[in-house]
């Protein structure tokens, strides 16, 4: 399967950029992860996300969100909150999240 951008999106929206170092494949990740995407997915507001790792560990998601609002609640969500708090204590070497406005967008796709 080719994997698939996030485009086509009306401008304005907000992005949470999620950059990580972590082991390769640690334990119980893949479940976590698939479970914050199948969550993220029931959230209103949320437009998709885009993830990419390189093989050291450098991990980098891009999640879209229609507003502030939609994002917060993605923050504040129980469930992800724990999965971070878990993520900290047993997955992560280090993190950062950078919050930003999406004022201009625009893609290409070769046919």
């Amino acid at each position: 399967m080719t994997p698939k951008l996030v485009a086509d999106l009306e401008p304005p929206y907000y992005t949470a950029v999620f950059t990580s170092i972590r082991p390769d494949a640690p334990e119980g990740y893949a479940e976590t992860a698939a479970r914050m995407d199948e969550l993220a997915r029931e959230m209103p507001g949320f437009l998709g996300h885009e993830s990419a790792r390189s093989p050291g560990g450098i991990g980098i998601t891009v999640a879209y969100f229609r507003d502030l609002e939609a994002l917060d609640a993605w923050r504040l969500h129980a469930e992800h909150q724990a999965a971070k708090a878990h993520g900290r204590e047993h997955w992560y070497d280090s993190y950062s999240v950078h919050i930003g406005k999406v004022e201009r967008s625009y893609s290409f796709e070769r046919e």
